[in-house]
């Protein structure tokens, strides 16, 4: 997948009419500053189009972006933040619960882990949410440019046990040197069905030149 056309939308306290709204959605989960609003702009080639903190816990809304006229990515609200209050942290929850339950256009779901580090319980329990509910979705290990090699292949493993997937069921991927974003691409036109409709064009676009 080719992504030409990049942008905000609006962002939601709670999951409802939007914009633009009937497109396939694809979620991005994970927990705070595991890299979404990075991953986001590294993938669409705009430094600024999803706001970046060194802060976590700063994305408090779901974040709409539209992604070529195909689809919506849905940037959802960080868990696994303690440094919240409880209120908060329930208002996050009810967020995510909220979005799910209601949204009847989800396709897809890119579940994002910090490479570096075994999956936490909160990781553990998305994993399981998504597998209990039968939602799609591909795991994402960010981070990948702070490790060797060598490194990636062990913490792969270390995820795998954690989120119980095969290792060619996760994609080291890394913001800063654009490590899995093929895959990552890749991932995102076959869910929303984008890659088929550009193969037809482009076999069209031949067809017409000759």
């Amino acid at each position: 997948m080719i992504i030409k056309k990049a942008a905000f939308v609006t962002s939601l306290d709670r999951y409802g009419n939007y914009p633009g709204i009937g497109l396939p959605e694809i979620a991005i989960a994970g927990k705070s500053n595991v890299g979404k609003s990075s991953m986001i702009n590294r993938l669409c080639m705009r430094s600024k189009l999803a706001k970046v903190s060194a802060t976590p816990g700063k994305t408090r809304l779901l974040n709409v972006f539209r992604i070529n006229e195909d689809f919506h990515l849905i940037d959802l609200p960080g868990y696994g933040f303690a440094k919240v209050s409880k209120a908060e942290r329930l208002k996050w929850s009810g967020m995510l619960e909220g979005y799910f339950a209601a949204s009847g256009l989800l396709c897809h779901v890119l579940h994002l882990v910090d490479l570096r580090h075994e999956p936490t319980g909160e990781d553990r329990g998305m994993n399981e949410f998504l597998r209990a509910t039968g939602i799609p979705f591909t795991v994402i290990a960010t981070k990948a440019d702070k490790l060797s090699r060598a490194q990636r292949q062990r913490q792969v493993l270390a995820i795998c046990r954690g989120l119980q997937v095969q290792p060619w069921e996760v994609i080291p991927f890394s913001s800063e040197d654009g490590t899995g974003m093929d895959s990552v691409l890749a991932v995102l036109g076959k869910a929303c069905g984008a890659d088929a409709e550009q193969d037809a064009s482009a076999a069209g676009e031949r067809e017409t030149a000759r």
